[in-house]
């Protein structure tokens, strides 16, 4: 709270919890009635580093370090230009290199260095590449609309599952309250007994949940409010693929090792039968890695009396 301050009235979030704090450009904060004061006149600058500043340029932070705040803001406006993906490449390495690139520059501009060299080299840049930064931007445009509609499809489906379920849902309750008189009205004016009257009432309630098992999920509108269908532009590398059924759960069976040899003593006796005592104590850096004196004296054991039942089978020779 103490760190989130205003430079400029020393206005902290810990007095002032409904303080908004606002970034521009130069990644230096400002609040609100700050912004507000310094564009009393139509233009302003910064108070710390005295860069002109625009107000339509400032934006409600949203971390608390500013610096965040400015790499977001450039690398945002980076991107925008440097566009170019794996595929307009010859090789890995020089897609490598242009990713390099990038960071040099979002780099240099975070941190003031060759401010003007850099941006002659973005200008440069974007001079040279104008018809790929274009086609780019025209793919990403296309890809991000078959998101939008893929978005809009799963919404309106929501709506409509959620529709779908809340009058099944009332029509079950009316149902139910329907069963519940009738029930009563029988159990008044019937001259059954009672409790074959229940019997008879909770058997109909069973065989009719049941039947409501059995009924096949509700159809999903394939189209928009507009009577557009869905799909119709939609890339099919981008459709979500549909879940598979879960399988039987799994189920743990204990490892059988099949050794050859004798059993080597449990855990709890290697300690008491003095195993132990021919094995170093574990370091405080072994046994923060999980390692003890008693795991290593127990594989050396293992090892040591794996085999020796071992017995060859016929016609082959054994190396001596």
């Amino acid at each position: 709270m103490e760190d989130q301050a205003c430079p400029r009235c020393k206005t902290t979030k810990y007095r002032n919890p409904s303080l908004k704090l606002m970034v521009n450009v130069c990644g230096h904060t400002l609040c609100e009635s700050c912004v507000d004061l310094l564009f009393l006149k139509g233009s302003g600058a910064c108070p710390e580093c005295m860069v002109p500043l625009r107000r339509n340029n400032f934006r409600v932070q949203l971390f608390e370090d500013p610096m965040v705040e400015k790499e977001v803001d450039i690398r945002r406006r980076i991107l925008r230009d440097y566009n170019k993906r794996e595929e307009d490449f010859g090789t890995l390495e020089e897609y490598n290199d242009y990713l390099e690139e990038i960071e040099d520059i979002v780099y240099n501009l975070c941190n003031n260095i060759e401010i003007i060299e850099t941006n002659k080299r973005i200008e440069a840049y974007k001079r040279d590449n104008r018809e790929v930064i274009q086609r780019n931007k025209t793919r990403v445009g296309r890809d991000e609309s078959v998101l939008e509609e893929m978005l809009e499809l799963e919404r309106v489906q929501e709506e409509s599952r959620k529709k779908e379920l809340d009058e099944l849902e009332t029509e079950h309750k009316k149902k139910k309250a329907r069963d519940k008189q009738a029930l009563i009205e029988e159990l008044m004016y019937s001259g059954k007994d009672a409790a074959q009257i229940v019997t008879e009432f909770a058997e109909k309630a069973e065989k009719q949940r049941e039947e409501e098992k059995q009924l096949p999920p509700p159809k999903l509108s394939n189209e928009f409010s507009t009577g557009i269908k869905f799909g119709q532009t939609a890339d099919p590398s981008l459709i979500p693929v549909p879940k598979s059924e879960e399988g039987p759960l799994f189920v743990y069976e204990p490892l059988i090792a099949i050794t050859d040899g004798p059993t080597p003593p449990p855990t709890n006796e290697i300690e008491s039968l003095g195993y132990i005592s021919h094995i170093r104590a574990e370091t405080q850096q072994e046994n923060a890695g999980g390692f003890t004196a008693t795991m290593a004296c127990e594989r050396a054991l293992q090892e040591a009396l794996q085999g020796l039942f071992y017995t060859p089978t016929a016609g082959v020779a054994v190396g001596i």
